[in-house]
């Protein structure tokens, strides 16, 4: 079995994942217009039709941009906590799309299998989620004070994962932040720096985990060039992504044993043959 993977966009501009097999797929949050959403699932070969589900991990903007528009063109269910969606203020969804979760309770979308999870972020009601498809999982952990146990638990079971690396602590405390929007960044529901997110994957990471997308960088406080070289140094059999702010990663296939890079790929279109076409993965920065 296989899994396809792809980050949309990252960044607090902006949040969208997509996670799916042949048949069906979901997103973890719309923080990016539909218009863009559709460009950029083009641009992979990649079908809304595929799509048959929104998880929302949060109320915070960059996650739900794009949701009201998304759902009601495609008529896609949206899965979010009556809390958060009582925080999304004037977010105009159709009552008859919402449905509410909860955590550790798994939602099956035809043969995936998305369980919520609780975490730290000073948000109303917080989420992360992995999706399961039989053999693989994935995880989605972004938007993270401190990596709890809730989080450690599940990255210890995913055979890839998007993974929060928001700031490196120098260039935060030597940035023009204010002191109030620091002290919120680094606190311990706010997000995951470059040396928790290294120590959450070195001490945690399965043997499995081929993959690993760095996400959710900050545009002042990060670097991109940085992160990765960082990463890789640790890296050992995973592969390292920095997720861009700014454009779509390449599609990558997750399966039980081994991966490849899937871009270009219908992925909705079976039987699917793997090829050792060449990496092509757009320019990150």
């Amino acid at each position: 079995m296989s899994l396809f993977i792809t980050s949309l966009n990252s960044g607090s501009n902006g949040n969208c994942y997509y996670v799916g097999n042949h048949n069906e797929a979901v997103l973890i949050d719309a923080g990016i217009s539909c218009r863009e959403i559709e460009k950029r699932m083009q641009r992979l070969q990649l079908s809304m039709q595929t799509v048959k589900a929104i998880f929302i991990s949060h109320e915070h903007s960059d996650h739900i941009l794009g949701v009201a528009v998304l759902a009601k063109k495609y008529k896609l269910p949206v899965y979010i906590t009556a809390t958060t969606l009582y925080s999304c203020g004037t977010i105009l969804l159709d009552s008859s799309l919402v449905i509410s979760f909860c955590a550790y309770q798994p939602v099956q979308i035809g043969e995936l299998h998305i369980t919520p999870f609780p975490k730290f972020h000073d948000a109303s009601e917080p989420h992360s989620f992995i999706i399961s498809d039989k053999e693989v999982t994935v995880g989605v952990f972004t938007d993270i004070g401190v990596p709890c146990k809730h989080v450690i638990q599940h990255f210890k079971q995913c055979h890839a994962a998007f993974l929060e690396a928001n700031y490196d602590e120098t260039m935060l405390e030597n940035g023009r932040y204010p002191y109030h929007l620091k002290k919120r960044i680094r606190g311990d529901h706010g997000h995951l720096s470059n040396k928790q997110a290294l120590q959450l994957f070195t001490a945690h990471k399965p043997t499995f985990m081929s993959h690993l997308l760095l996400s959710h960088l900050s545009k002042e406080n990060n670097n991109p060039a940085m992160v990765q070289q960082l990463f890789t140094t640790h890296a050992g059999n995973t592969k390292i992504i920095v997720a861009s702010r700014f454009e779509e990663t390449a599609v990558y296939q997750i399966q039980h044993t081994e991966s490849v890079i899937a871009n270009n790929v219908s992925v909705n279109k079976k039987p699917y043959k793997s090829s050792p076409a060449k990496s092509s993965q757009l320019s990150l920065f």
